[in-house]
């Protein structure tokens, strides 16, 4: 945590990248499992290094993953699962994954289009909400910044949820965001790379460098 703010590098494919996360402060290690995205990590690459990684807690990512899937990422010992899905998934498939994983250990990432909302049983399903910058067809990595305004409301409807900022966040935007939305959490993925899947240490130190100078977040317990 810097100065309130707790952020978590996602996609990260080696021991240097997590090394580099650690060092600037990262809270969270994130390691994506989904086959389509650029970030894409092995599960037995991943097995190979877990040892080696730095002792910091685990964010396994994927999309809509089968009861399968979801396993095999337990047995790896995750401390958190992010599952990113389509927004009017059944609930019933929710509600299966919040029953294998818990919700204090599930955070959830639905799709959500403009105009859309959240289904509201959803929300009692996990602890932990990440909202993403929406582009028809992807799920993250986007590399472009979100709607900051919804974010806000969402955090101002529903307080009880920790909610995660994600969505073209870099060190050049990441104050500007904090201050627009108030956010506690973020996700940092494509704006701390030098190309995609391979983390940036210089951005990576810039990026704890501008969190040192922002004064707006209040501490908040951690999930």
């Amino acid at each position: 945590m810097i100065n309130g703010v707790r952020f978590k590098v996602c996609g990260l494919t080696s021991l240097a990248d997590a090394a580099a996360a650690d060092a600037c402060g990262a809270d969270y290690l994130g390691f994506i499992f989904y086959q389509k995205s650029p970030r894409y990590i092995s599960l037995e690459s991943y097995h190979a290094m877990s040892a080696h990684l730095p002792h910091k807690p685990r964010v396994a990512v994927t999309v809509e993953p089968t009861t399968e899937e979801i396993i095999r990422l337990k047995a790896e010992g995750f401390d958190f699962f992010q599952f990113h899905f389509p927004h009017d998934t059944e609930l019933s498939r929710v509600e299966h994954w919040s029953e294998l994983i818990t919700p204090n250990k599930l955070w959830l990432a639905p799709r959500v289009p403009p105009g859309e909302h959240l289904e509201p049983a959803m929300l009692a399903l996990a602890n932990t909400f990440l909202y993403d910058t929406y582009r028809a067809g992807t799920y993250g990595g986007t590399g472009q910044a979100g709607d900051w305004t919804r974010y806000k409301q969402l955090q101002k409807d529903h307080p009880r949820i920790n909610w995660i900022l994600a969505g073209g966040l870099t060190p050049e935007n990441a104050v500007a965001a904090l201050t627009e939305t108030g956010a506690r959490t973020i996700d940092v993925n494509s704006g701390v790379e030098s190309v995609p899947g391979i983390k940036s240490a210089e951005k990576l130190k810039r990026l704890a460098q501008v969190l040192s100078t922002y004064k707006g977040a209040l501490s908040r317990s951690p999930f």
